[in-house]
């Protein structure tokens, strides 16, 4: 068998695809409208162009300090306005979440990311984060915080303890925004977003579909994402994961072939970001994953939890990366495979 490198070649139309401009809402309705088939094509040309269609990179996710959150957004179980069972706790010790950050290691993970239910953290919050960030990357993981809004001294201070991404999402389109949550507006997102990209860490930001907004609304979020300038290095894309005692509890489930387009959409908007398959993959099934991989999605979030809900276990997810023939980033099979150069 031949040890030659498996080269992808992006056709010429994959190039065609991608566009330097802004993307109208129009022109995002309009790629999810496309007939199903024609949509994942153009997105796998678009991946290929960028990225080895074989892999796909794992990040852990960690809550670090759980429950009691002033916010009241609709979706989330973390939320004192809600009675879901989930109870506030403190943040954890620097030994736990290095533990933690340990084992996501050995199992695989390139990224750990933690994740902490504040409006915005205190300055007391601050000097304990700064330092698990700090102890995080000296394991020689990625690290990323999701932490709620910043001012511009706490991204500074994240920037100087090492951390590489910062996530804060959008959830959803600007008109859908009031029906999901009041205790924040769409523009402190932005402005957090603004802040995190000034002071040059890198920026992770996507949503949640299957909230009961339309087509034309998730077009809106993408609109939303892919017109930042820059856009976001790393897109997660959540599938609502309805828990009891939230208001979106018993909303209509969005259709899982609707996801998938959600998926490829956002990689034909976003062609050299990170597009990960976050909440709800558990709900999801092998097969709706696969299609997601070929729609261009290749990151996932790895482990049997995220925040406060369930994921595929870390022996699921392997069993079916082998069954697909893929593998994690930065394995040594990554070798064997190159990009071709447009």
């Amino acid at each position: 068998m031949s040890s030659q490198p498996l080269v992808f070649h992006p056709t010429p139309s994959a190039v065609k695809t991608v566009k330097a401009e802004k993307w109208p809402v129009d022109e995002i309705v309009a790629l999810l409208d496309l007939p199903f088939t024609e949509l994942l094509f153009r997105a796998q040309q678009v991946h290929r162009e960028h990225f080895n269609p074989t892999e796909v990179e794992l990040a852990t996710l960690l809550s670090i300090k759980t429950g009691g959150c002033s916010e009241d957004c609709g979706y989330c179980p973390q939320s004192s306005k809600y009675d879901t069972g989930v109870e506030a706790q403190k943040i954890l010790p620097l030994d736990t979440v290095l533990k933690a950050a340990k084992e996501a290691k050995a199992h695989g993970a390139n990224r750990f990311c933690m994740g902490a239910a504040w409006r915005e953290p205190k300055d007391r919050d601050m000097e304990k984060v700064e330092e698990m960030v700090r102890e995080v990357k000296a394991l020689g993981l990625e690290t990323c915080c999701t932490l709620g809004m910043l001012s511009e001294d706490q991204v500074e201070k994240l920037k100087g303890a090492g951390l590489d991404y910062y996530n804060h999402n959008l959830d959803t389109a600007p008109e859908f925004y009031n029906n999901i949550i009041s205790t924040r507006e769409y523009q402190d997102r932005l402005d957090t977003l603004e802040r995190v990209r000034n002071a040059g860490i890198k920026v992770c930001c996507g949503g949640i579909v299957g909230m009961g907004e339309s087509r034309r609304q998730r077009a809106g979020l993408i609109a939303q994402i892919a017109n930042l300038d820059p856009y976001p290095e790393s897109v997660p894309v959540n599938n609502l994961v309805q828990v009891e005692g939230t208001p979106l509890h018993g909303v209509e489930p969005i259709d899982p072939l609707e996801f998938v387009r959600t998926i490829a959409v956002a990689r034909i908007t976003m062609p050299k970001a990170r597009v990960r398959l976050s909440a709800g993959r558990r709900e999801m099934g092998e097969a709706i994953q696969a299609l997601c991989f070929v729609a261009g999605a290749n990151s996932i979030f790895y482990g049997e939890k995220l925040l406060t809900t369930g994921n595929p276990d870390i022996d699921a997810d392997r069993a079916l990366l082998d069954k697909l023939g893929m593998k994690a980033k930065g394995t040594a099979v990554d070798a064997h495979y190159e990009v071709a150069s447009s």
